[in-house]
């Protein structure tokens, strides 16, 4: 059994997990922020490797990219914080949010090797679309990591049905086309419709994501029958302002149980 399988059999009502951009602010602190969140009740993690060209983030996570980058952050940096993560939380289940162009510069095998050994179980590459994905599910399913990729809210059949085929671990729905983030006004209207249309063609559970910055949205992404909901521009905004573990803490805590 994977731990993505493990934790949602695990789980009551939904899983609620956070997404955090490795080396932000700097690569201590976030490795404080990982075991503040992760004592506050998130069942896994989605976390960032800092990319110079972000195109689908929103400012919020713009910034936290820019911020790890100039903190010193590189991907061995990464892979290190990955490995100091998993040796503390072996059964949490690590996804990685991963521009392609590192995947390039690595060599694709390589790349997946690397976060496989270093304890990632899956990787989502936001800028490769699962009808360019080919070569990177290969690569990914030789080194024993989870593909994972987008399904757009308004996609077409044949996008769905290839997200939900390519997809392991979980499928990542967003709720709205565009970009992360908060700066939008989110609505929580369609989203049955969202996880509806991905769940007819069957595969992994969905998570949904873009947006759900209250616990309000969590409950409606619950309700709407996604198997849990990640949060990155809101937890990203309590980094940027510098707030404190024990408002991550709370802020986590009141998004997890929104899930039940």
């Amino acid at each position: 059994m994977t731990r993505y399988e493990a934790m949602f059999q695990r789980v009551e009502g939904g899983a609620f997990v956070p997404f955090l951009m490795l080396g932000d602010p700097t690569p201590q602190a976030c490795l404080e922020i990982v075991r503040a969140v992760v004592s506050a009740g998130a069942d896994a993690l989605e976390l960032g490797v800092p990319f110079s060209d972000p195109v689908a983030d929103g400012p919020t996570i713009q910034r936290a990219h820019i911020r790890a980058l100039e903190a010193g952050t590189t991907v061995d940096t990464a892979l290190d914080l990955v490995r100091q993560i998993r040796e503390e939380f072996p059964e949490l289940p690590i996804g990685m949010l991963i521009y392609g162009n590192v995947a390039f510069t690595r060599g694709i095998e390589r790349f997946y090797q690397q976060f496989a050994e270093a304890g990632a179980d899956s990787i989502l590459i936001p800028d490769v679309p699962v009808r360019e994905g080919e070569e990177f599910i290969a690569a990914a399913k030789k080194a024993g990591i989870a593909p994972i990729f987008i399904a757009p809210a308004q996609a077409a059949e044949k996008t769905l049905e290839g997200v939900a085929r390519a997809s392991e671990g979980y499928i990542y729905a967003i709720s709205r086309d565009g970009v992360t983030g908060t700066e939008r006004a989110s609505s929580t209207q369609g989203l049955d419709q969202v996880v509806n249309n991905i769940k007819k063609y069957g595969g992994a559970p969905v998570l949904l994501g873009f947006g759900i910055s209250t616990p309000e949205h969590v409950r409606d992404a619950i309700a709407a029958g996604a198997a849990g909901a990640i949060t990155g521009s809101a937890i990203t905004s309590i980094i940027e302002r510098g707030g404190s573990h024990e408002e991550l803490g709370e802020f986590v805590r009141a998004m997890k149980e929104a899930t039940r």
